[in-house]
């Protein structure tokens, strides 16, 4: 008996496909305003070779080749987003009375931006270098600092959220998140000059803002102080302000819609905050007492070793 006629694997077909017609969510039916994913990935991989030329080319990239370079990935590049948007233009409500025509007006107007990206991009890339005295040179932040891919991602995904084009922006933040594990949402709106210091585990919520010269380290999550309301909450501020020149370090949490910031703050690891915090000032979490004990002398004596100097 073959494998489609065992009846045991009828019944499994019957009642899966039942469960189709039960839960429409979960299934598209030829699919005619689906976004291709590879597609959106391919757009990435354009926008990125055009920030960073000859940094993501397959062969040198000639000065004399520049013109050319950029008019053959330009033509390309129009061609994926313009069709990707009038897909997702398919998914407003209500749908575009001409999505192909508005895509093509929003593509331009996106498109248009990219010299001003670039502009901002390059004061993070400083930022990096700046701040990180672990830093080798520039070439090595574009080519392999987590926190410039996510931030180059997110900058780009302002953008068309700001044109209101649905879903592809969060494709676009949520394919950096899977790579870097920092997670942006694209509503978020950062400032010139902005650090990401390691970067893994990282969260920025939708209506966060965040000012210029801002650096943040691993684990730290600006966040909404209640999500409780659910759908309610759309539109609705949800997440802090961060002035110019904060430092947040690692596993800090900041937490609702009016907690702000002030300028030039550091908060210290792991700091707990739904409060604002005024200007020039720093927050500590006060750390528990150490204990450590040695096999070869005595406790006591380990700690006024000054070998062991502690900053935590």
């Amino acid at each position: 008996m073959s494998f489609a006629e065992n009846s045991g694997i009828k019944k499994l077909v019957a009642s899966i496909t039942k469960s189709y017609a039960e839960l429409p969510t979960l299934i598209k039916i030829e699919g005619a305003d689906l976004i291709n994913k590879e597609s959106i990935l391919k757009i990435l991989e354009q926008l990125q070779g055009l920030i960073f030329a000859g940094f993501f080319t397959k062969t040198p990239l000639r000065v004399d080749y520049i013109e050319y370079y950029v008019g053959e990935v330009l033509e390309a590049l129009t061609f994926n987003l313009q069709t990707q948007i009038a897909q997702a233009f398919l998914h407003t409500e209500p749908v575009h009375t001409n999505p192909k025509e508005a895509a093509q007006s929003t593509t331009l107007e996106f498109l248009e931006k990219i010299p001003k990206l670039r502009e901002i991009l390059l004061t993070d890339v400083e930022a990096a270098y700046d701040g990180d005295p672990a830093a080798f040179n520039k070439d090595e932040i574009i080519l392999s600092y987590p926190g410039i891919y996510a931030i180059t991602v997110n900058r780009l995904a302002h953008e068309l959220y700001l044109l209101k084009v649905p879903l592809i922006p969060r494709m676009m933040t949520e394919h950096a998140h899977s790579l870097t594990g920092i997670d942006i949402h694209p509503g978020a709106s950062i400032g010139h000059h902005f650090f990401i210091d390691h970067g893994t585990g990282i969260v920025i919520g939708e209506t966060t803002i965040i000012g210029n010269f801002v650096k943040i380290y691993q684990g730290v999550t600006l966040g909404a102080l209640s999500t409780r309301g659910g759908r309610l909450l759309d539109g609705v501020k949800r997440h802090p302000t961060i002035e110019d020149h904060v430092t947040i370090y690692s596993g800090a949490s900041i937490l609702g819609g009016s907690t702000v910031i002030g300028e030039s703050v550091v908060i210290g690891s792991n700091a707990f905050i739904t409060k604002s915090i005024p200007e020039k000032t720093k927050v500590s979490v006060k750390n528990t007492d150490l204990q450590l004990l040695s096999d070869k002398k005595p406790a006591q004596e380990v700690l006024q070793d000054e070998f062991w100097d502690y900053v935590i």
